[in-house]
């Protein structure tokens, strides 16, 4: 089966994607979505599915109809993958779903399929995972070593309108006792230093490392004596949670319910539920090594179910016992990936359209007419936006 993936964001692009193609599926990833990119690419590799996930730049309000149309117009399944649930399923999820129209989603959350089945679309859960690819055990850099470390982004401002969220509660059971007892954490991600003020215990500026890119957070989690795991909910795992133990760090996470009914506390990885036993447990799992690496060990054995080729191997079953695709072509065979970015690469000079970027001045800078850059990426306006790719000329 030939699936166009529409997504450009690394953290989204390593996974299910690659899952697929072990099932032995073709993959396009199609890169920066454009209202041209996407008929050549149906028109080019003729996909037998269209796959959509997440909340990134393309999920912008302009490109929704754009996606929607062109699945429409083909005759393809449009499936949309919904991994903001349920934190965001009303301000966001619910809006695209109505613009986009899939005619399936997945969600992370279990509770909403019924939710969104009431609403006339069909649904079915789907977990986050791991994958092999990006995500495994490495050698110790120096450069990322930590007794503890957090690899995530803050979301102050999410904190702040929504102070109730059990994210808030993750975080003040276990990195702000830590804190306040002045336990080091270094932290990889986005404005930690705006929640810590916000909250109230100001973190060290030398204990923040600013951001870091996906596919590098496997040297942290490698590198690190104990990785603590935000949960967003009781209910779910966040992305995160697969991803520490698939590169074989050591998770101190909350204890929830999702947590217990995957893993074994104390066997796979570690979890609390107050200050104080955070506190405890760090202090005693620093001094014990021996233990440390048995959790890291049994995590790593604990994980393996949860990889992205499960994970793809249960939505190609959900979405032929639903209707949406035929179980003809529900069998892979050899398995590729297609970036389309590289395959335009190979036969074009391309442009990387910045923030403020006209098309007049790409020509200008290019020394190409105008004209001839529209008739090479057949756009019929002027029009074009931040992330884009555009053809400036054949190679």
């Amino acid at each position: 089966m030939k699936i166009l993936f529409l997504e450009s964001h690394p953290m989204w692009i390593h996974g299910l994607p690659n899952g697929l193609k072990e099932l032995g599926h073709t993959v396009i990833i199609s890169g920066p979505v454009s209202k041209e990119n996407i008929l050549d690419m149906i028109s080019k590799y003729e996909p037998d599915l269209i796959l959509s996930m997440g909340w990134t730049p393309e999920h912008s309000r302009e490109k929704q109809p754009w996606i929607r149309d062109a699945a429409r117009s083909a005759h393809i399944p449009l499936v949309y993958w919904s991994t903001e649930d349920p934190l965001h399923t009303k301000n966001f999820t619910l809006p695209l779903i109505c613009t986009m129209q899939p005619d399936f989603v997945f969600t992370v959350t279990p509770s909403l399929c019924e939710t969104y089945e009431k609403l006339g679309i069909k649904a079915s859960h789907l977990d986050f995972g791991y994958h092999s690819n990006v995500h495994y055990h490495t050698e110790p850099y120096s450069k990322y070593s930590a007794n503890i470390a957090v690899v995530a982004n803050a979301y102050p401002e999410f904190i702040k309108q929504n102070p109730d969220v059990f994210r808030s509660e993750s975080f003040k059971n276990l990195i702000m006792p830590l804190i306040e007892n002045n336990i080091r954490v270094d932290f990889w991600g986005n404005h930690w230093e705006r929640l810590g003020e916000q909250l109230g215990v100001p973190i060290p500026s030398d204990w923040i490392h600013g951001y870091l890119s996906y596919t590098k957070a496997r040297k942290v989690y490698s590198s690190s004596k104990i990785v603590i795991g935000l949960q967003n909910c009781t209910d779910q795992l966040s992305q995160r949670t697969f991803e520490v133990l698939g590169s074989g760090g050591c998770l101190l996470t909350s204890d929830t319910e999702a947590v217990r009914e995957k893993f074994s506390p104390g066997r796979d990885l570690i979890v609390s539920s107050s200050p104080e036993e955070t506190i405890e447990k760090v202090k005693y799992y620093l001094k014990n090594t021996k233990q440390r690496e048995t959790i890291k060990n049994n995590g790593m054995k604990a994980i393996k179910p949860h990889s992205y080729y499960y994970r793809a191997k249960e939505m190609i079953k959900v979405l032929v016992k639903r209707g949406i695709i035929s179980s003809r072509i529900a069998n892979g065979d050899k398995g590729e990936l297609i970036n389309y970015k590289e395959v335009l690469e190979k036969k074009y000079k391309l442009h990387h359209v910045n923030l403020g970027d006209t098309l007049g001045q790409i020509s200008m800078r290019y020394d190409i007419p105008l004209k001839k850059i529209m008739k090479i990426n057949k756009f019929t306006s002027d029009k074009i936006y931040a992330g884009q790719i555009i053809k400036i000329s054949k190679k």
